[in-house]
């Protein structure tokens, strides 16, 4: 731009100063668009403020050691046996048949169960020893003998109770106990003395009820 009177001049530094003013403008408004940019990138530490470390005091945080689970379905296995307990002072003389050998049937069962126990109709499945044991031993032991069996739908079991010789007196005390408590078991249907050879005197063939039969 040529320059002939001073009039021109001053448009001269006015264009200039108009630039220089769009050019400040421009670089204001770049300025405010990097500090908005910059305040979204740093939103939530805008929104929560300045962040401090909390002291550390040598302290643990130890949760404490959970209950142990309580054992429900031990304590209704506990307590159907408790319902379940025999006593050993039921009179049973009245029970007993004693013809050529000792035998037992519920009310409604017919002799002629009895006989097929004692001739080894039904095959005994499973057995118990209660030699040596003390009568709550016994007793205890006896008791579950009968109901797992029962459960598993065994029929036919044999209770070796001993010929009491090795008792004081030579008295056969566990024998007669466990006639008891065998006459007191729903899951009995009958007893009789073994055989000789299933262990005479020293032992019972027990007849059980069918599993859909017994009552508790």
């Amino acid at each position: 731009m040529k320059i002939n009177a001073l009039s021109d001049l001053k448009k001269v530094k006015a264009a200039i100063e108009e630039q220089a003013a769009r050019e400040a403008a421009a670089a204001a408004r770049r300025a405010l668009e990097a500090k908005r940019q910059e305040a979204q990138r740093n939103l939530f530490q805008t929104a929560v403020g300045t962040v401090k470390r909390l002291p550390d005091k040598g302290v643990a945080n130890l949760a404490p050691t959970p209950p142990a689970p309580i054992p429900k379905q031990h304590q209704r296995d506990e307590a159907a046996a408790y319902q379940e307990a025999i006593s050993d002072e039921v009179d049973v003389t009245t029970l007993l048949d004693t013809d050529d050998q000792l035998s037992f049937r519920r009310p409604g069962v017919g002799s002629d169960v009895v006989q097929k126990l004692r001739k080894g109709k039904w095959s005994v499945q499973k057995q118990v020893d209660l030699h040596g044991l003390r009568t709550d031993e016994a007793r205890e032991v006896l008791t579950n003998f009968v109901r797992e069996s029962h459960r598993q739908g065994i029929r036919c079991v044999r209770v070796i109770h001993g010929k009491g010789l090795g008792s004081p007196g030579k008295a056969p005390v566990l024998k007669d106990k466990v006639h008891r408590w065998l006459t007191q078991k729903s899951e009995v249907v009958a007893f009789v003395q073994a055989q000789p050879a299933q262990g005479g005197a020293g032992a019972l063939l027990v007849l059980l009820q069918p599993v859909r039969a017994a009552s508790n």
